[in-house]
Order: structure tokens, then sequence, then C-alpha cells
């Protein structure tokens, strides 16, 4: 492990207390310390940069400011954080981040006291944090509990929900919004600074109470218009109407890089003890003080590792196109030949490859903000009407909107199509980021037709087979990454409904793979040829419907059936088991083997290590094929 750079300053602090005794001058330097070391610990690493740059100074001021970890500080979404763990005692940790083993690229419960609510999607801070400080309150304690929202989280649903519940009630929470992309603020400078450190102090507070405690004693009509023109009158000076409107008290807004309007403003909101939900209000700037990540925000959220000096991002060579542009090209081509084609994603254009058809079709794109529920129906929506949409979310993102799924797009059989990316192990990013659930998920429901390309080839079939689909739901769940590199065709075309393809025939063993895992079920087939056990590889290409004729032909005329897919218990399997069973071609000795994801949430890694762990690679399907047989004991890294 490299060891930290020298940095006067930062190294300093050991643990956050440290802070506290330090000057304003002292925490400017620390400031500058903690932005250099964050440029370069990510630049070895790779990960989330923008978004942690941006917030460096917010950092600083709460853990000076704060009693951490007595005072709880969440930070949403959790990829900007990265700053708040070098200051919390894992600065010696950091070149580890995303590494097996290593630190997580999010908040996590499990790596400090310091991170008290984990958060990998976003818009979750203000719910929990408002169930810290009700639990706070129903214990008789007494310490802060700070939500830091933002990088766009403000628009989901959810944050709203959850501030609508706390403007009604008493309990105390501060939540700091970090606006960097949203635009919705006034020009911030010294006169805005002044306002903010005025409204939020405790004098204007007494005030403020004074006069409406006044107003109660004249009629009710006089007492609501003095409390409307005094809440006006702030929101023409701060711009915060809507949040009063939601039951919070509005600060703001403030430079989030000037330590001297932010330290004065939080220490008033922080010694406040009398008040119900206050939002503090601050702009900052993605990338601020490393001028690649200021000039390309987008390019800059999240990177793989990087020259410090020139900005230069270190990429391989890849050998095939990644998934996510395949997807992108392949809804270019369909749109092409149908106007009733558009795309829809929530807050992921680059990561989904609909920021490709954005720029042929930009009337025709929609990205709605980190809003998956209302993304689900206004695809709804738009199918209802004779449109063809497809939903382009990441499979673990498309959970948050699952109610939709079922009740708004299964139950009238609408034809909304979803992309579902990284499905499968994630790598880096992990188990919340890991797509392990969709095809359970989507394949209990009445109707739905589920794909999984085995290439990047095969995925371009399966958009066209999605356009083609006019009359229920579909969905399309295709990995993270490269291709295996398959010569590609010039146009897609529609698929068999519920068929799949025989890759090789054989007479003892037949692997039946969903998706990706067709090219490990291909090498287990070479190895196990030379133990001279004749293997069929079929590719299932459909999850749900599943091809019945072509499955129990391989059940009857296989003394070993495995399948083998990328998801957990409850998918794939679940349905060619339930078929054999009622077909009876279970009860003649049959001896069928399902490879799923382990029962376990798998931690961040090489995708390669990852699958290993899952026992979802070649030498695993040998493994279980020889155990079968009774050959040899198939040994499992991990298995319920």
């Amino acid at each position: 492990m490299v060891a930290p750079e020298s940095r006067p300053m930062l190294d300093r602090v050991k643990e956050p207390a440290d802070l506290r005794a330090m000057s304003i001058d002292e925490l400017k330097q620390l400031a500058d310390d903690l932005r250099a070391e964050t440029i370069d610990a990510v630049s070895v690493t790779g990960g989330h940069l923008g978004a942690g740059l941006g917030v460096v100074e917010l950092t600083v001021a709460i853990h000076h400011l704060f009693q951490t970890p007595d005072d709880i500080v969440i930070w949403d979404v959790g990829h900007q954080a990265y700053p708040h763990k070098i200051l919390t005692g894992r600065r010696d940790r950091i070149r580890t981040l995303r590494q097996g083993g290593g630190l997580s690229g999010f908040t996590k419960r499990s790596e400090s006291p310091y991170d008290p609510f984990g958060a990998a999607h976003s818009s979750t801070s203000i719910s929990a944090g408002l169930g810290f400080a009700v639990s706070r309150d129903l214990q008789g304690r007494d310490n802060n509990v700070v939500a830091v929202i933002g990088d766009g989280a403000m628009s989901a649903g959810m944050a709203y929900e959850a501030m609508n519940n706390a403007g009604s009630m008493d309990s105390r929470l501060i939540v700091i919004l970090n606006d960097n992309d949203m635009s919705i603020a006034p020009p911030v400078g010294a006169m805005s600074g002044y306002l903010s450190r005025l409204v939020s102090s405790k004098q204007y507070r007494s005030i403020r109470h004074l006069t409406r405690e006044v107003a109660k004693k004249f009629p009710r009509s006089i007492e609501t218009a003095v409390k409307r023109a005094e809440e006006y009158a702030r929101g023409l000076l701060t711009g915060g109407t809507l949040f009063e409107e939601l039951g919070f008290f509005y600060v703001g807004p403030i430079d989030g890089h000037n330590l001297d309007h932010l330290l004065p403003v939080l220490k008033n909101v922080r010694d406040d003890h009398e008040s119900g939900p206050i939002l503090v209000h601050i702009v900052t700037q993605k990338g601020k003080g490393y001028p690649p990540a200021e000039v390309a925000a987008d390019k800059y959220h999240g990177v793989g590792r990087f020259d410090v000096v020139t900005g230069t991002l270190e990429k391989a060579k890849p050998n095939a196109p990644a998934y996510q542009n395949v997807f992108g090209e392949s809804l270019i081509k369909e749109a092409r030949k149908d106007d009733k084609i558009v795309a829809i994603t929530a807050a992921m254009p680059s990561g989904t490859g609909v920021n490709l058809f954005a720029k042929e079709f930009p009337r025709r794109t929609f990205d709605v903000g980190i809003a998956e529920q209302h993304a689900v129906t206004f695809a709804a929506g738009l199918a209802a009407d004779g449109m063809k949409p497809f939903c382009a979310i990441y499979s673990t993102f498309l959970q948050r909107g699952y109610d939709q799924v079922v009740h708004d797009v299964a139950i009238q059989s609408l034809p909304v199509r979803f992309a579902m990316d990284r499905a499968g192990l994630v790598g880096a990013d992990g188990q919340t980021h890991a797509g392990s659930f969709d095809i359970a998920y989507l394949g209990c429901l009445p109707g739905f037709v589920l794909m999984a390309p085995s290439d990047e080839a095969e995925l371009v079939h399966m958009v066209a087979t999605a356009a083609a689909i006019d009359d229920r739901p579909s969905g399309i769940r295709y990995p993270r990454g490269e291709g295996v590199g398959v010569e590609m065709p010039l146009e897609g075309r529609a698929l068999p409904i519920g068929k799949g393809r025989v890759m090789r025939e054989g007479t003892k063993i037949a692997l039946l793979a969903l998706g990706p895992r067709l090219a490990e079920a291909m090498k287990a087939a070479d190895d196990l040829a030379t133990r001279g056990l004749s293997t069929t590889v079929v590719d299932a290409r459909f999850a749900k419907p599943i091809d019945h004729d072509l499955i129990r032909r391989l059940a009857r005329e296989h003394e070993v059936l495995i399948t083998i897919e990328e998801g957990s218990i409850g998918g794939f399997a679940t349905q060619v088991m339930h078929d054999l069973a009622h077909a009876g071609l279970l009860d003649n000795g049959l001896k069928f083997r399902p490879m799923v994801h382990p029962d376990i949430f798998i931690e961040h890694d090489k995708p390669t290590v990852q699958y290993d762990e899952a026992g979802l690679n070649a030498s695993h399907i040998v493994l279980i094929a020889l155990e079968a047989l009774g050959i040899g004991r198939a040994v499992r890294s991990v298995r319920a």
C-alpha cells in the first residue's frame, strides 16, 4: 500500500476531535490538504471524484463544529464522503478504496462508527436522519442529527416525502442541501452570507418567535397575515419559500466553499436547540479545486485511475464494445425505423447508453432525474397512449420502482420495455449496486418477457425483439463492462419468444446457461470433454417464458442438468424446476443442479474474484457436474 504523502495540516488529524481546536486559518489550510489528498487517492484507486471535491470545506466545517460520532452525520448517496473517510481515521486505508478487502466507495456501518447509516442509493438521508432524530427524542438524548443531501438526490420523491413528514414534527433535524447542479439558487455572495447568518442566529429566531406570539393576541386573520408576511419576506430575500411550506426553517443560500460564511451559519444552527427541522442551503461546485473536474463534471463524476498533473484518464484499450453502448446504438437503429420509440432514464444517461440516443433523438429522450418510480409510471402512460418506451434503469435501481412495475405496468399488460444495465455482479461498486434480484422480482410477474443476452451481438437482437413486443411488458438484463468480442450484426432481428438455442450437443451432461455465463459453460464443457463426459450446452436466452420443449428434452436425454445464471435464488432455475416438476421429469433419477448467486451480499472486488466467490466460473460448473455424477466432491467457496 502506498503511504500517504505528507500534508502538514492533514497530518495533524487522526480523528475529527483534532479539528475542533483549529483556527479558521488552519481549517482553510486543512481543506487545501484534504482536497489534494482526495485527488491523489482517487487517481490511484479510481472512484467518484467530483462530488467529494465539492464538499471538502463542508466536511471540514461539520467535523470542526459537531461532536461526531455522537452527533449523527448522514451523507446521502455516500460517494461524496471520501473526504469524510479521510478525516475519520481512514486516511491510511484510503488508497484501498473500492479494492478487494479495502474501503467501500460508499458509507458503510460496519466500516466505521463515523458512518452511522450506509448509503449507496440516493435520497435516503432525510428519512434516515428523521429516524435518528425521533429515536434520540424518545431516548432523552440531545445530540445533533445532520443529513447532507445533494448531487441531484433532491430530485427524488422520497426526499420530499421525508421533508413533508419531518416538517409536521417537532424533532430537531438539520438538513444540509448541497446544491451543486440543480440551479435553484439565486446568486451567492457577501450579502447572501450576511442574511443567512442573520436569519440563523438565535437573536433573529427569538424576535421572530416574539412577533408570532404577539400576533396570536390579535384575530386569527391578522395572525395568519403576520406569519405569511414574515415567511414571504424571507423567501424573497433567500429563496426558501418551498422549504418553508414543507415545514422547514430555511437558511441560505451560502457559498459552500467559503468557511468564513459556512462556519458561523452552521454554528448558529448547531446551537439552536429550540426549533424543529432546519434546512441549510449551500451552493458548491462539483470538482472544486481540480480544473479538469471543474470543466468536465460528468466525466469526472466517476473515474478510473488518472494522472493528477494532466488529468488524463488511464483507460485500457477495449477489446469489445461496452454493453451500455451496444444498447444505445441498437436502440438508435430501431428508432430510425419507428418514430414511436422513446428512451427514458433516471439520471443515468451515460451509464445506460441513453446519452447516445439523446444525441440523435433529443425530443424522444427523457431523463427524469433520480425518480425511478416516476420513470416507470411515466413510461406506462406513454405505452398506454401508443408509444414504445424503453425505460433504461440499472437493475439495482429498478428495485426502487417495483410497486409501479407491478401495478402500473404488469397488471395493465402495458408494453414498457425495461433495459436493465449492471445485471449480475458489478465489481468495485459492490453489493449495493449488484443486479442480483431482477430475474426473481420480474420473473414472478404474469405476462412478463424477460431476456438475458449471452454476448453483445445477442443484445442487439434482444433490443429488436423488445421493440417488436407490443402487447405486454418486457425486460432485457445485461452486465456492466465490455462484451466478449464477437462479430456484430449490422442490425437486430426479432427472436422467437421463449426459445433458446443449442450451442453444442452431447449426451451425458446438459448445461443450461442464461446470460453471459454461457462463455463459462462452454469452457466447462471443454473441460468435461477431456474427462470423457459428453456435454450439451444451451443458451437459454429467455428467463421467461422458458423454452419448455427444449428444457424437457434436455431432462429426458441427459443424466445431469445444470442451470447457470447471474442472479439470486428464485430466478431462472425456479422457473425450470417448476416446469420439470409438473412434467414429472424430476421423478425418475434426473440429477438437477441450479447454480445461482449465494445467499450473501458479495463485497466489492474485481468481477473475476466476485464470480469465484459466487461459485459461478467454469471450474465450479465442472465440480458441480462431477459431484452430481458421484465422481468428485464439489468444493464451493460460498454456498448457502
